[in-house]
């Protein structure tokens, strides 16, 4: 009320004013004479005024004209004008909207829609850093890989884009089982923007297929330096690259130094079972018989396995067999509740003929879910070693034939089992994920390393094949101090020694037998 009342009496004033202006104009004596043309002109003072604000409000409607018709000479030339923009924000919309749908369909599952969208969205927006991006990745989905390609190769021709286009081009090439030209790829992006996780894991995975170990060993230290490792699982990781470098460490042609990335992958992870067995073998070439024990003692109070086992038992390759036993209490001594070590110190006790010792040493090992083809073909060799009936023999190598092989190499990601370890899954091609496991029951390919038997006692004399229905059995007087029977499965061999003075027969068909 009271604004309004202020505007009223502002209007007032400003009326008053002008008439009062007028009339002391009209009033004024005098006034002015314009000369146009040998035209005079007297004009009063109040009509000077007036012929003063007709002339200003001539001279600023020309010079709007003069503005517009630059304008429009702008418009004609392509120059940036209120005319252009109007069309500009016409296209702009349409982009728009464009690039919202592109992406809806593409969340929604439907590629072919969303391509569409996505070129109608790059047609109108001017905008390649994004709708270039957007069209790329529809045309993946799409299955349009020949666009998606060219539109990745454009992208990289902008700093802004270069990342995004490396890593598209990267996975293209990995999809189509083109590996070098990914190497290459993911090298470029890892040096673009290294911290990227992504990058990082395809480009160690590459490096590993490729067998670049010390390329992925400084990959591994720039991932854990920008703390996308956890120490230990860096540790161990560096470790199975670095004995992943010393593979060849016997041969006689590779430097020392060869060796010595087989010692340090041991002490990076004392755990890691091939690379305790590597350094072990190291020192056990070198003369350093102390070390190969104290690194395989080590490793088997963490994870007794076979392989250090068989490690342990070249240590001394010529002992006789109660030697041995008493040797190999070193490692027997640790974890004896592990049914490794309860299979180990029945297959020493074995071949040092006490079988007594040999069955209690197996316990609970040969009943139940804890029963392994090993351990029921180490039980039929206890039953031979103790004289009993060839029918009680062939019934345990009969259960041996469809129990579970065991703990065995198998990937953590796609369930392959190894019948040795890789730093790289032969399957999936996943680093670091072999897993010293009991497999699914529908796995039963035999690990190298469970055959024990062989090099504790010596070598065999004669087969049992396990890998049919038929059992053959043939056993011939041996020349060593303890004669023994051979157990083949495709990949494990498992010695079964007779008891003194028992003839066995040429042949026994495991079919008449049940």
């Amino acid at each position: 009320m009271i604004w309004s009342l202020l505007k009223i009496l502002t209007f007032v004033v400003i009326v008053t004013g002008v008439t009062a202006g007028a009339v002391w104009l009209a009033e004024m004596p005098g006034g002015a004479v314009v000369t146009l043309g040998g035209v005079e002109v007297t004009l009063r003072p109040l009509e000077s005024v007036v012929a003063i604000a007709i002339v200003m409000l001539l001279f600023w409607a020309v010079l709007r004209l003069l503005g517009l018709l630059l304008a429009v000479l702008r418009f004609i030339n392509g120059d940036d004008t209120a005319v252009s923009r109007y069309f500009s924000r016409g296209r702009e919309r349409k982009g728009m909207k464009a690039l919202s749908d592109s992406v809806l369909a593409l969340a929604a599952g439907e590629a072919k829609e969303a391509l569409a969208r996505a070129k109608v969205a790059d047609k109108y927006l001017g905008a390649p850093d994004v709708t270039h991006v957007l069209l790329a990745h529809t045309a993946e989905r799409a299955g349009e890989t020949h666009l998606a390609e060219e539109t990745y190769k454009e992208l990289l021709t902008s700093d802004r884009t270069r990342f995004v286009a490396l890593q598209g081009l990267m996975k293209q090439k990995l999809t189509a089982g083109d590996t070098v030209t990914a190497l290459k790829l993911a090298e470029a992006a890892f040096k673009a923007r290294p911290e990227n996780v992504e990058v990082q894991d395809v480009l160690l995975r590459l490096q590993a297929e490729s067998s670049d170990w010390a390329g992925a060993r400084a990959t591994l230290g720039e991932k854990a330096r920008r703390g996308a490792l956890p120490r230990d699982v860096y540790r161990r990781r560096d470790a199975v690259l670095a004995l992943s470098e010393a593979q060849a460490v016997f041969d006689d042609k590779v430097p020392i130094d060869a060796r010595e990335r087989a010692i340090e992958a041991n002490r990076l992870s004392p755990d890691l079972v091939p690379a305790a067995v590597m350094a072990a073998r190291s020192y056990i070439k070198d003369g350093n018989p102390r070390y190969a024990t104290r690194v395989l003692r080590k490793a088997w109070e963490v994870q007794p396995h076979p392989d250090l086992a068989e490690a342990f038992a070249e240590i001394m390759p010529d002992e006789r067999p109660d030697q041995r036993l008493a040797r190999f209490e070193t490692l027997t001594n640790l974890r004896t509740d592990h049914a490794e070590n309860k299979m180990l110190r029945a297959e020493l006790l074995i071949a040092n003929g006490d079988f007594p010792a040999a069955r209690r040493a197996l316990g609970e090992l040969v009943e139940g879910a804890d029963a392994t083809s090993r351990s029921l073909a180490l039980m039929a060799a206890i039953e031979r070693g103790m004289g009993a009936d060839e029918s009680v023999v062939r019934g345990w190598l009969t259960r041996a034939l469809t129990a579970p092989r065991g703990p065995q190499w198998v990937c953590g990601q796609c369930g392959k089992v190894h019948a040795q370890w890789l730093p790289v899954c032969a399957s999936c091609h996943g680093f670091d994920t072999l897993a010293w496991t009991t497999p699914p029951a529908s796995d039963f390919a035999m690990p190298g390393g469970a055959a024990m038997l062989p090099l504790i006692v010596g070598a065999p004399v004669a087969p049992v094949d396990l890998s049919g229905d038929v059992v053959e059995q043939a056993v011939k007087p041996a020349p060593t101090p303890a004669p023994q029977t051979k157990v083949e499965d495709a990949e494990e061999e498992v010695i079964l020694p007779p008891p003194p003075d028992v003839e066995l027969p040429e042949e026994t068909d495991t079919r008449r037998a049940n």
